[in-house]
This record gives C-alpha cells, structure tokens and sequence, in this order.
C-alpha cells in the first residue's frame, strides 16, 4: 500500500533538512525497511515550506506508527528544531487521500 502525508518545515531550514536526511543513520534505516516501509520519498513545497512525504508500505504500518521505539523518538528530537511538531517531538503529520493514480 501507499501512503501519503504532509509535514511543516520551518521557514529557512531546507538545507538543514536535506542534510540530515541526506546522513540518516543507518540503523533507523534499517528499522523502517525492517518494517515493511520502502520507496520513501519527501517533497517540499517551496512556497509553503509544506512537506509532503510518499512511502510504499506492506501491511498497515507506516513510519510515523513507529513512535514508541527509542531510535524513532531521538530522530524526532533531533528533528524537531526546523520542524512543527507535537509535545511528544514527532512531526505533526496530516494524511493525505489519494485522488488520482496512474500505472
């Protein structure tokens, strides 16, 4: 299954963003593929600083359900400087329904 949601990055931390996903640690890799989540993709809205995020998924679970995992709650941490977040650290993420696709 695919899921999509939107994310909110603060104004002027595109570049920061980038970098750290461009070194995301090996083992929360590893964790997401370890849990059915593969061909994960994030867009930005440059305009909005909206942050859209695509993730082919088996089963019901996508990474954002993986939140009471220690790694998971640090990356959050580590994240949640350059982006709106909850009082828990994790992204506040909004589903978003697919009207259109194409194969």
């Amino acid at each position: 299954m695919k899921i999509a949601f939107k994310m909110q990055l603060k104004p002027g931390c595109m570049e920061e963003y980038r970098k750290r996903h461009d070194a995301i640690w090996p083992e929360l890799k590893a964790l997401l593929k370890g849990n059915g989540v593969s061909d994960y993709s994030i867009f930005l809205d440059e305009e909005t600083h909206t942050l859209f995020g695509v993730q082919q998924q088996m089963g019901e679970q996508s990474s954002q359900d993986l939140g009471t995992l220690p790694i998971v709650q640090r990356w959050w941490a580590y994240m949640a400087d350059i982006m709106d977040t909850n009082a828990d650290n994790s992204p506040v993420t909004r589903p978003l329904v697919q009207v259109f696709h194409m194969d």
